[in-house]
């Protein structure tokens, strides 16, 4: 198995780890029901997703 010829700096090593942060995900709201959810998934709150009713609640 190859190993490493010189050691890498502890500066050359963090670069590397520079892009791995946590990212917040960006919300967008519900044309409907204006409640903020995640994009391109079904709104927890009227359960619709592009005007096609997908989640159903224990209203029905």
């Amino acid at each position: 198995m190859p190993n490493p010829k010189h050691k890498h700096s502890k500066s050359r090593r963090d670069k590397r780890a520079a892009h791995f942060r946590v990212v917040p995900r960006s919300l967008s709201r519900c044309p409907r029901c204006r409640h903020p959810k995640l994009s391109h998934r079904a709104c927890g709150n009227c359960g619709y997703y592009k005007d096609r009713r997908i989640l159903v609640f224990g209203e029905e």
